[in-house]
């Protein structure tokens, strides 16, 4: 894409019309307590010896220290031998990304993976966790929201396995960090495999699914979920170079306009990541207000969230001074690859 059409793309990306009125997502199960006053415990399903908040999304987990990216949704029915049976739902109208039916080789056992496009934003779904999956669904299928895909199970490749008792599907709702992914995890990580593809979960940046429908089901109608996305508490913000950026080729609603860069043309972009690293709100910036300083840098960080969520370890004190940690310039190198 040549860098004039692509500065006029990005503006008339802003001006893109919200989508409201229409339920945009649907619970996966016939679960409903999330929507319930005090409902937690009646949907979620904690950790062996936690409690059900560690079922939720977030920092959840060893002590604030381990990011679940999904909600583990409790079963309401099961078999004469204890298993689950519940159908598990499409949450929106969308097409079959990808499926994966051999549980040794992922933790999330069988999986299901669902493209939906909401407001000119791709979000996936994720299904993890299940006994089986529908026998007739295909690749770009598409599906309409509540129709089932799948039964609730508890599959997946971990040691400690999955009792009947914490029986549950996992859900997420993501961002899709990057479409060349096989190709940089084979470069990052030439000695370990990758089983799925683009469809592997390190490739799918998970949005807490839990304050999706809760602000949906408040909203009466009116929720934008392309608000909610670039409403995001901000845990730092950082500056890459480049005049390209293939996460604004997919995901151009969630850019911000810069009369600069329409003039003098973009020279980097500056990312606002939530504490996940979802990057949930891009401005594209001119050569003059870069400074001509080279490579990814750390522009800001709120201590604040950071002190809350910290479990992504994106970025570290050191010296009294903030910088990005490993996993972090991982982050911006398949955002940027």
């Amino acid at each position: 894409m040549k860098p004039a059409f692509f500065v006029l793309w990005l503006a008339c990306a802003w001006l893109l019309p919200e989508r409201a009125g229409a339920q945009l997502f649907r619970l996966p199960t016939a679960n409903h307590a999330l929507l319930e006053p005090n409902g937690g415990e009646k949907f979620f399903v904690g950790t062996v010896g936690k409690p059900w908040t560690s079922g939720m999304f977030g920092c959840v987990r060893s002590e604030g220290w381990h990011m679940h990216e999904g909600l583990d949704i409790k079963c309401l029915q099961r078999d004469k031998k204890g298993e689950p049976i519940d159908p598990v739902m499409a949450t929106a109208d969308g097409t079959v990304a990808y499926f994966s039916n051999q549980p040794a080789l992922s933790n999330y056992g069988r999986y299901v993976v669902l493209r939906h496009h909401i407001e000119g934003i791709e979000i996936y779904s994720l299904y993890a966790h299940l006994r089986e999956i529908r026998a007739d669904l295909k690749i770009g299928q598409s599906v309409s929201g509540g129709e089932r895909i799948a039964t609730m199970g508890r599959s997946t490749n971990t040691r400690q396995g999955i009792s009947k008792d914490r029986a549950h599907v996992h859900f997420e709702l993501d961002l899709l960090l990057n479409e060349r992914f096989a190709s940089w995890y084979k470069t990052a990580f030439a000695d370990q495999r990758n089983d799925h593809g683009n469809w592997n979960g390190q490739n799918l940046a998970g949005l807490d699914a839990r304050e999706i429908l809760l602000q949906q089901a408040a909203a009466g109608g009116k929720f934008s979920l392309r608000q909610c996305i670039q409403n995001q508490p901000e845990l730092c913000r950082v500056l890459v170079p480049g005049r390209r950026l293939g996460w604004l080729q997919r995901y151009p609603t969630l850019a911000r306009r810069n009369p600069l860069t329409e003039r003098e043309g973009i020279a980097a972009y500056e990312i606002a990541l939530n504490f996940n690293g979802v990057p949930f709100q891009v401005t594209p910036r001119a050569g003059s207000e870069t400074k001509g300083r080279n490579g990814p840098r750390l522009l800001s960080v709120n201590e604040g969230e950071y002190e809350q969520h910290h479990c992504r370890r994106l970025v570290a004190r050191r010296a009294g001074h903030w910088e990005l940690t490993p996993t972090g310039s991982r982050l911006l190198e398949l955002l940027t690859y």
